[in-house]
């Protein structure tokens, strides 16, 4: 599997650094990290146009060098690296221009082969959606506190799997609210789920919504096919059933030590901006890390 983990400033994205290598390591995925600033001016870029030019011959300073130097020393202090990169230290010199738009460092990881550092400038959606196709992204990561705006955008137009890091607290105990129902990426969400909860040692508490007063056939085997996961997996776990609207119920189940595991709306990108979709109003309205699962 690929992560992409988006990082903004320093104060800002250590939690969203931190959970995302922990996840990843627990895919035993590989890593893109990608800062994205402003977009360079025409007179910049074309003093550092031509490709695989490195920086220490641009006669220019490149924002977020210093934002991928501290994601550096965040990987080397945890292990993360490997020995010969650490001992070789950062190297900004070693950063290549790969695009107009986008300069990368790639790394050689104490788990993986492929850990990447990426530098791009221009529009974040754009940029990150770039990313996602051209590096075959499962799963991307952002902070959520900050960026709610941003994190809607992802969710409607990048195709990958969307884990916002809203609020979290490496401290704290949390618990995998994976959220059930009759939609098409829920099988692919309580696998994600498990994985999570077995990686962090997380208890699950499984909720399954129906919308009518009925509890129909189609929910009842999502609702028995999550639990079968469950048992087989040897995942500790809660079962709970409602009934009413799904968004309101999952947020009414939510607290902050929650890790919430959803599929994603099947709606297009237009339906969603008139309609909303129920992950897009769960986000809204919840205060803890949300992951929201596309086919």
């Amino acid at each position: 599997m690929n992560f992409l983990i988006a990082i903004g400033s320093k104060e800002y994205s250590g939690p969203t650094l931190k959970l995302g290598m922990r996840v990843a390591r627990a895919f035993g995925a590989n890593v893109t990290i990608a800062y994205v600033g402003e977009k360079i001016g025409a007179f910049s870029a074309s003093e550092v146009r031509l490709a695989q030019e490195n920086l220490d011959k641009w006669d220019v300073d490149r924002p977020g060098v210093d934002v991928l130097g501290w994601a550096w020393d965040f990987l080397a202090e945890n292990d993360y690296l490997s020995d010969e990169v650490v001992d070789e230290g950062f190297g900004e010199n070693r950063i290549v221009q790969t695009d107009d738009d986008r300069c990368e460092l790639h790394l050689e990881g104490s788990r993986s082969d492929n850990l990447d550092l990426i530098l791009r400038y221009g529009d974040i959606i754009s940029q990150l959606r770039d990313e996602v196709s051209r590096s075959n992204i499962d799963v991307t990561i952002i902070g959520g506190s900050r960026k709610r705006r941003m994190a809607h955008d992802l969710i409607q137009y990048i195709d990958s799997s969307i884990f916002v890091v809203n609020e979290y607290n490496p401290d704290q105990d949390y618990r995998v609210l994976l959220a059930v129902n009759e939609a098409p990426n829920t099988r692919k969400a309580v696998k994600f789920g498990v994985r999570v909860a077995q990686a962090f040692e997380l208890g699950v508490d499984m909720l399954t919504v129906t919308e009518s007063n009925m509890f129909g056939d189609d929910n009842r085997a999502s609702a028995d096919w999550a639990e079968k996961i469950m048992r087989r997996s040897r995942t500790k776990h809660t079962v709970k059933i409602e009934s009413g609207s799904f968004a309101e119920k999952v947020v009414s189940e939510a607290s902050d030590n929650h890790i919430i595991v959803m599929g994603a709306s099947q709606k297009s990108p237009l339906a969603k901006f008139f309609r909303g979709s129920k992950p897009l109003k769960i986000l809204k309205l919840c205060s803890c890390p949300v992951l929201i699962v596309k086919q």
